[in-house]
């Protein structure tokens, strides 16, 4: 059974991220790529995890030009990815380009969109002259990136409770941020345990660090995992 989990693969290189998978269960974990890995491994890394069963969520988060992104989600869903996320802040061309560009692929990979980073706080947004505060930010890109077809977006768990409330139960979540009671926040800003996450509404739930700097990852997978099920437990 396929956990809420995806492995953030945060290496540098394409040999430590093959270490990892070559531990997991493909039918139990996904696994996303960004760009240092990407940049340092390219797109024949998607390919093989792919063609070991893993569904490869592809952190990418295109920014451009609608016609720029729409032939790039088409290339990342040439690669077998599960998912593909462009930024909601590129605006609604982009975002409509993006969801047409794979909508007539027997297979198409969910298109998410990114609204504002885990890493950013209020002070931050002020500085681009975002007068909001992140989850008004937040609630304006998702409600903006639903209306332009896209699948879900990502945010923080901190925001998941209203936007499931206001985008409804079939928009997908992605929540990065994800950290045990007592781990360092590491550069996030807006944090919340596996448990919280989902009891806040969150589909999925991205974990880096915590894993792939772990002594074993597996016991930190497993930990996570505990902490997923004394939530169910508390029901």
């Amino acid at each position: 059974m396929t956990t809420p989990i995806i492995i953030a693969l945060d290496f540098s290189k394409g040999s430590q991220a093959w270490d990892l998978a070559e531990r997991l269960d493909p039918r139990r974990y996904r696994l996303k790529i960004g760009k240092e890995l990407f940049t340092a491994a390219g797109p024949d890394l998607v390919r093989g995890l792919a063609l070991h069963d893993f569904e490869i969520f592809l952190d990418l988060k295109f920014h451009d030009i609608p016609n720029t992104v729409a032939g790039a989600c088409q290339a990342a869903a040439r690669l077998g990815v599960w998912m593909v996320n462009v930024h909601a802040s590129g605006g609604r061309a982009m975002m409509q380009a993006a969801r047409e560009a794979v909508a007539h692929l027997p297979q198409r990979p969910l298109i998410t969109a990114v609204t504002v980073l885990t890493s950013l706080g209020a002070a931050d947004l002020a500085e681009t002259g975002i007068k909001r505060k992140p989850a008004e930010q937040v609630r304006h890109l998702a409600s903006l990136a639903q209306e332009c077809g896209m699948d879900g977006v990502v945010c923080s768990a901190r925001e998941a409770a209203d936007l499931r409330k206001t985008l409804g139960a079939e928009f997908k979540l992605v929540t990065p941020g994800i950290r045990l009671p007592g781990s360092q926040p590491d550069d996030q800003q807006r944090t919340m345990t596996p448990a919280e996450a989902l009891a806040a509404g969150a589909d999925y739930l991205v974990v880096g660090r915590p894993v792939t700097a772990a002594a074993d990852p597996l016991v930190a997978l497993q930990n996570l995992e505990n902490n997923i099920k004394s939530r169910k437990e508390r029901k």
